[in-house]
């Protein structure tokens, strides 16, 4: 060792985000049919950059999934789209209530476009559709 003393204990429940994985990570959706039950059964919420569609879950915790079709173009700009979405809604974990299935639609416009416009507009669904905290 360098002499330096570090913290080795692990972060405790309480430190971490709620709608966090153990770690930080994400928590996504992973099956066709929850998205599917988050588009025909939640609302939505409509941006020229995103589309917001929400539907209440019963776990306690908030999941994510990003969807891009080929419209929004090749491999790269598909990628790049899903990567400025989840940063944006990365910023906005803390502030989203938990307790819900959201998935986010990118749009034509959305890989052409900084970070902090996609966060803005996510923040403006999220907010029409009651969904940060107070």
């Amino acid at each position: 060792m360098d002499g330096v003393m570090r913290d080795s204990a692990p972060a405790a429940a309480g430190d971490r985000i709620e709608n966090t994985a153990p770690g930080g990570k994400i928590i996504t959706l992973t099956q066709n049919f929850e998205f599917l039950r988050t588009y025909k059964r939640g609302r939505s919420v409509v941006h020229p950059l995103i589309v917001t569609y929400i539907f209440k879950n019963r776990l306690g915790y908030t999941r994510v999934g990003i969807t891009t079709s080929k419209k929004i173009g090749g491999a790269v700009q598909r990628n790049r789209a899903r990567r400025v979405i989840r940063q944006a809604y990365r910023a906005l974990l803390p502030q989203i209530r938990p307790g819900y299935d959201i998935v986010f639609v990118a749009r034509g416009k959305t890989p052409h476009v900084k970070e902090w416009a996609i966060e803005s507009a996510m923040k403006k669904n999220l907010k029409k559709a009651g969904l940060l905290k107070p």
